[in-house]
């Protein structure tokens, strides 16, 4: 297949606006796509493919928090590829980081022609493990080759598994991977970064336990990568969804 001569194969065509370098979607990935199509390449759960998952229906209920998580979110898009970092939204579940998550890579994808890439974290590491199986259809080549290559990939509830040494492994050559390649990473986590932000949770035994930091479930070396790839935002709200219901009532 020949390279389009206007940009190389990049898809980026560079320009200049007042004066200014910049770079915008070259007309060969300007075709004609709709949502569902844009959906499906980047495997978006159907749960997750409401037409309301956008920066629209983003409530942010006057939280300076949601408010700035917004901001950010919209601002990377509309500087999109002239970005370095992704964007690792942390906070507690309901707050709405796969909602933005999942709005950001519609208007990457519908507006920019971006290729992009959503998977579950837990999942992601269940059909790596899976591949090993010897009666498996899929080698682990093919299944880690699209999170590697791929231009944008969101893992949402990353770290949502205990730590091993295979985990830390695996997930390390990802992220190390997609770093060198340049290539942009969007994360999503219900854990807290650092030890002062942990909650006391009850134990089966009734006792109290301080929780599991983010660096406690993917290790030193990958959170010291993340720092590197991704722009931290985090969320300090009540549950979104809960928040939401009381206020439609």
């Amino acid at each position: 297949m020949n390279e389009c001569s206007l940009c190389d194969g990049t898809g980026w065509r560079p320009v200049e606006k007042n004066g200014w370098r910049a770079v915008e979607v070259c007309s060969c990935r300007q075709q004609p796509r709709n949502e569902q199509w844009w959906m499906d390449r980047a495997r978006i759960p159907r749960g997750f493919r409401e037409s309301e998952k956008d920066f629209d229906h983003f409530y942010d209920l006057g939280n300076p928090s949601l408010q700035m998580a917004l901001v950010k979110a919209r601002g990377f898009v509309e500087r999109y590829p002239l970005v370095e970092k992704g964007i690792l939204f942390l906070g507690n579940p309901g707050v709405g980081k796969t909602h933005l998550t999942i709005a950001i890579l519609k208007q990457l994808m519908m507006q920019k022609g971006a290729e992009c890439l959503f998977c579950s974290y837990q999942e992601l590491l269940r059909q790596i493990r899976d591949s090993y199986n010897p009666v498996s259809l899929s080698t682990e080549s093919e299944v880690m080759r699209p999170v590697l290559d791929t231009e944008v990939v969101a893992i949402d509830d990353f770290g949502a598994e205990r730590i091993s040494d295979w985990v830390e492994d695996t997930v390390t050559y990802i992220l190390n991977y997609r770093y060198i390649q340049k290539k942009i990473t969007l994360l999503t986590s219900n854990l807290p970064d650092a030890a002062e932000e942990t909650a006391k949770e009850r134990s089966p035994s009734g006792k109290y336990r301080v929780a599991d930091t983010l660096t406690d479930r993917i290790g030193l070396r990958v959170r010291s990568r993340l720092y590197e790839m991704c722009e931290l935002v985090r969320i300090l709200a009540e549950d979104f969804r809960q928040t939401v219901q009381v206020h439609r009532r």
